[in-house]
């Protein structure tokens, strides 16, 4: 298979050029314009981060995409669906609170806010997946189904969960249904470890099922109740919460991949990642940790699989950040060094899976040539 072309430019700038004038050369030279957007809706898909987050993408560099579909004739929307958890965007009148009070509206980015699944989460398209060994077929938000473009816009970063969150995990995950994204979760139930839990509590409040209760100051997880969506491992400061089937976090990237695909297939796709600002964690966080790496550029390809690849592989080329999660895992004494940041960062996590699966499946290539723009 031929490779995949990713292309790249850093953060650096000669006085008089902008850093959203290289997004922009960046998306041109990676073949923006090969797209036929002429009256067409054309969805944006990102991440307008928690209220308290601070490290999801800045609306002026969503400016500039809206802004290029827009001298191509297109109709850009923003979009991302609703949350399982408690939060700022667990409906559509809060999520467009939360993207208005982080800066995304139609003054700084130029286009309307669409909610993808509804005002309550449950506008939803089921459909086909190609090539589906987990999800025949996938739960996504029926606004984003509708538009006959998708653009990923997506801030790469650390997952408590998945190792990675890119382009795959924008898609798969964030445009899947309430329903769709309990489906990605449901082979995740976790069980505490009491002599590790300090009862303090944090995990019950991330819970978006109510599963948490205590009993002797010592969380208590009702399996019955938990949707499996993994919140409460990252909120947990003291490893005491595990996911107890070890195939878990597997399935979880592989039906996370089934979903991008089931939002790729069949009508045109651009992808960008935006390396920089790389926490820990989720900006589904109602907070940042600080990053776990430095910032490193932006990437722009035709191909999910290809540029979340090659977003990892400068990810793993770079010196961990000291004062940092990161960081501060690397110092411990006695650490079990994976020699992979991601791991590293949060040891739980799996996220080859997610790449292999994503190729096997056809989303996209393994391999790719990195094509640096200055």
């Amino acid at each position: 298979m031929e490779k995949s072309k990713v292309y790249f430019t850093d953060f650096r700038t000669k006085v008089g050029t902008s850093l959203l004038q290289k997004l922009k050369n960046l998306c041109l030279v990676a073949g923006f314009k090969n797209i036929d957007m002429k009256g067409k809706f054309v969805a944006i898909k990102m991440h307008f981060g928690e209220l308290g987050n601070l490290a999801f993408i800045r609306p002026q560099y969503v400016k500039v995409i809206a802004d290029l579909v827009k001298e191509q004739g297109g109709i850009p929307f923003l979009t991302d669906c609703n949350t399982l958890y408690p939060g700022s965007r667990k409906h559509a009148i809060e999520h467009l609170d939360c993207a208005n009070f982080n800066g995304f509206n139609t003054i700084t980015t130029g286009c309307q806010i669409i909610i993808g699944d509804g005002l309550r989460g449950t506008d939803e398209v089921e459909v086909p997946v190609k090539n589906g060994e987990f999800c025949k077929t996938a739960k996504i938000g029926k606004a984003i189904m509708e538009a006959d473009i998708v653009i990923s816009l997506a801030h790469f970063k650390g997952h408590e969960m998945t190792g990675f969150g890119g382009a795959i995990k924008n898609l798969g995950m964030g445009c899947g249904s309430r329903a769709g994204k309990m489906e990605q979760h449901c082979n995740g139930k976790v069980t505490v470890n009491a002599n590790l839990c300090k009862g303090c509590r944090r995990c019950a409040k991330e819970c978006g099922s109510n599963a948490i209760t205590y009993e002797n100051n010592k969380a208590i997880i009702d399996k019955e109740i938990c949707k499996g969506c993994g919140r409460c491992i990252g909120a947990c400061g003291y490893d005491a919460i595990s996911n107890e089937n070890w195939d878990a976090g597997d399935k979880l990237d592989k039906k996370m991949a089934e979903y991008a695909m089931a939002v790729c297939q069949d009508r045109p796709c651009f992808h960008i990642n935006l390396a920089m600002d790389i926490s820990p964690n989720c900006d589904c966080h109602g907070e940042n940790d600080a990053p776990i790496l430095p910032d490193i550029g932006m990437f722009a390809s035709f191909d999910p699989v290809a540029i979340d690849q090659a977003c990892v592989d400068a990810c793993q080329k770079q010196q961990p950040i000291k004062n940092s999660q990161l960081g501060d895992n690397l110092a411990k004494e006695n650490w079990h060094l994976h020699h992979d940041h991601f791991k590293d960062s949060n040891p739980n996590v799996h996220w080859k899976e997610t790449l292999e699966h994503s190729s096997k499946i056809g989303l996209g290539n393994l391999s790719y040539d990195l094509i640096i723009i200055k």
